[in-house]
């Protein structure tokens, strides 16, 4: 059976990186993402859409996007 070199936990797939978060914008309107963890989302308030995010990356593809509901807009 082989070992891990590193004792660390690998860090959670589904993370995403503050930096990275801080670079996205919105590739319709062009401004600035809200991250809501916990539907791993990338809401724009702006374009009414929620870009998920899968194993870590943001899709941000119209195809891929939801439309926010009223109930979202609110939170933001």
């Amino acid at each position: 059976m082989t070992e891990d070199i590193d004792d660390t936990p690998a860090e959670d797939a589904t993370a995403v990186d503050p930096k990275l978060l801080e670079l996205l914008v919105c590739p319709f309107t062009k401004t600035r993402l809200v991250y809501d963890a916990g539907s791993r989302e990338l809401l724009s308030k702006a374009a009414g859409l929620a870009f998920p995010i899968r194993h870590g990356v943001p899709l941000m593809i119209e195809e891929a996007a939801r439309k926010l509901t009223d109930a979202d807009l609110r939170r933001l």
